[in-house]
């Protein structure tokens, strides 16, 4: 994905773009089955990247060539440390330099094609300023998610499951991976390396990952089985509620990540939207009262009317179907449509007598090779509890995108016996009414929260603190600085509250240290 060379001749730096051939055989194809990437040339040395966060299914070029040459700066326009987005005529490409070498790569990130030149560069690797993923600079290769080759876009609630899948079906054809849907497996027989299937169906196995996620919890009041009510799982569930949602009265309950995307999205179609909450302030465990405060406000300004501290004691209905939402305050609410999101539990009720290992809150436990206490038994996603390194090895539950794919690639590897660790550091993000919120790290149990910024103008970043370490770190309109904090924490760095206290942040600005 990018191309370098040392002790530089060439007054002017150059740039190759080998444009693939049309059709190419299924040896050939890059992972998604779609295209082979180009290959970009810098003065001669060749490695492969998609130009575009696209594949490359038809060819970009107006008058195709079999190689596209540029000169793009003087060996003297960057210093160690520097990227620019250079114009190759056909397209544009990142151009690097760091340790004396030039390397050149796609200027896009391929999961939300957020601009490379604004991530942060640091020992090898550029940051992505939006999600976090990372990219080597000399292969191309990610090394941390979130980002799959041609990864399409899902922004919306109402889209179809195809739109959102992270392969196409042809990816599996093409590597001959059997896919077996709605299919359910009841027990795991360890002792046969046997999965049972709920039809009593079995399948022997060598190696076993366990990827089954959470389930979402419902209501217990009274009423909870009316029509119209939502725990939204799947595409069909959300394109139904953005339907009947449009123009009427929308309840959510639970200002959960879910919950307060939902009201965001919702906000401007619904009638009404409401939102009921048991603690005092939004995402208060998670981004602290402060910040909590501050997007509570902005959603009120979006016309989301809040209900806090209370819960629900009954939903009614009128034929059937919703009506009201009774909160235990003595409010009744008028409700078209109701979306829970109250949380989840692990969905591993079907290994209790496994012999597997489950911990008191139904959590599979890993090590760090995301390997469960059975040999050849693996587990990642929601599902686990894990060592997190950042955290001295305390075993925790990350139900997040990024972690989720960097479990799977770990656990992956280790089926295939290259034993390889995770290491990787938590990296999740919301988006609310055109406003982003990136995290980075695991504030879990911190004490105090320090803020640099303005909270009312939405321009803010908050550092996490527990004791005098810095764990974790939010924040908005404020790029790239969780992306800049990420890598400090992957590099094993401890950040002290003193860092932060004071407002200067000269410690994350070095050119690539």
């Amino acid at each position: 994905m990018g191309g370098c060379f040392s002790k530089p001749k060439p007054v002017e730096v150059k740039i190759e773009v080998v444009i693939p051939e049309k059709e190419r055989s299924k040896e050939e194809m890059s992972p998604n089955g779609k295209a082979s990437p180009l290959i970009y040339k810098v003065n001669g040395t060749a490695r492969h990247y998609h130009l575009e966060e696209h594949p490359i299914a038809s060819n970009p070029y107006h008058n195709p060539k079999d190689v596209v040459e540029a000169s793009v700066c003087h060996v003297k326009d960057l210093e160690n440390g520097q990227m620019r987005e250079v114009d190759l005529g056909c397209g544009k490409a990142l151009l690097i330099k760091e340790s004396g070498e030039f390397h050149a790569m796609g200027h896009k990130c391929p999961h939300y094609g957020a601009p490379l030149v604004k991530g942060v560069l640091s020992k090898g690797r550029v940051r992505c300023p939006w999600h976090g993923a990372c990219f080597n600079i000399g292969t191309g290769d990610i090394e941390d998610f979130p980002g799959l080759d041609s990864l399409p876009r899902f922004q919306s609630m109402d889209s179809h499951p195809e739109q959102i899948a992270l392969r196409p079906k042809e990816f599996f054809r093409t590597y001959d991976i059997e896919v077996l849907t709605e299919m359910q497996v009841a027990a795991v027989d360890i002792k046969n390396k046997t999965a049972v299937f709920k039809d009593g169906f079995k399948m022997e196995y060598n190696k076993l990952l366990i990827a089954t996620g959470n389930t979402p919890k419902a209501l217990s009041c009274k009423g909870k089985e009316v029509e119209n009510v939502f725990n939204i799982r799947t595409p069909e569930d959300a394109n139904r509620v953005v339907k009947l949602a449009t123009s009427k009265n929308v309840v959510i309950v639970g200002a959960s990540f879910l919950g307060m995307e939902v009201a965001a999205y919702l906000a401007e179609r619904a009638h009404s939207v409401s939102l009921v909450e048991l603690e005092e302030v939004p995402f208060k465990k998670f981004f602290g009262e402060r910040v909590g405060r501050a997007v509570m406000k902005m959603f009120e300004s979006n016309r989301v009317k809040f209900y806090m501290q209370t819960e629900v004691s009954e939903l009614r209905e009128q034929e059937g179907k919703l009506k009201e939402v009774v909160l235990k305050s003595g409010k009744v609410l008028r409700a078209d449509v109701c979306v829970v999101g109250v949380g989840a539990v692990p969905a591993t009720g079907f290994l209790k007598q496994s012999g597997i290992n489950i911990d008191s809150k139904g959590f599979i436990v890993v090590n760090k090779m995301m390997q469960t206490n059975v040999p050849g038994v693996f587990a990642a996603g929601d599902a686990v509890t894990f060592p997190l390194a950042l955290r001295n090895n305390k075993k925790v539950n990350v139900p997040h995108w990024q972690m989720a794919h960097m479990h799977g690639r770990i656990a992956a590897l280790n089926m295939l016996a290259h034993g390889m660790e995770i290491s990787t550091v938590p990296y999740l993000w919301t988006a609310m009414f055109g406003k982003s919120i990136r995290y980075a790290g695991h504030g879990e149990g911190f004490d105090d929260v320090v803020i640099q910024g303005d909270l009312d103008e939405l321009k803010f970043v908050a550092f996490y603190t527990k004791s005098d370490e810095v764990v974790a770190v939010a924040s908005m309109n404020y790029d790239p600085i969780v992306s800049k904090v990420a890598e400090v924490l992957a590099a094993g760095r401890t950040i002290r509250k003193r860092d932060v206290e004071t407002g200067d942040m000269s410690w994350l600005t070095g050119k690539g240290s």
